[in-house]
């Protein structure tokens, strides 16, 4: 079986399971970066990228979340989602590579259109404040 099915597979669970960061951790690399739609810099390292995710699950993952395409390629899944976020339509793009054994090495998050972005943003800072908390 291909590292991206297998992986695929406990990511799916994981958001199905609400984005728990300790089941997230869990599947992340220690080495992984991410790069999301509204920070330039790539975030590294297994703590960081598990905050992201953790915070992308609690900001996208409402209940007008879902996948509506999904292309694996070896090490490389692309999952094409859309979400409502106050009203406003969301389509993105997630884009993740993971290791031999399952793991999360690299995960891109793409938005559109802008206002999605901006909305995006607006609240995954205040996601991310909240869990610092």
């Amino acid at each position: 079986m291909m590292s991206a099915e297998r992986g695929l597979r406990r990511w799916h669970a994981a958001v199905d399971g609400g984005n728990d960061a300790a089941v997230l951790g869990a599947m992340i690399a220690e080495d992984a970066v991410f790069h999301s739609p509204v920070v330039h810099t790539p975030q590294k390292g297994r703590p960081i990228v598990t905050a992201y995710l953790a915070a992308a699950g609690q900001t996208l993952g409402n209940d007008t979340f879902r996948y509506v395409r999904e292309i694996v390629d070896g090490d490389t899944a692309m999952l094409e989602f859309e979400t409502e976020m106050d009203g406003i339509h969301v389509n993105g793009v997630d884009i993740i590579r993971f290791g031999a054994e399952g793991h999360i090495l690299d995960f891109k998050v793409m938005v559109r259109p802008l206002k999605a972005v901006n909305k995006v943003w607006e609240m995954m800072a205040a996601q991310l404040e909240r869990m610092k908390g």
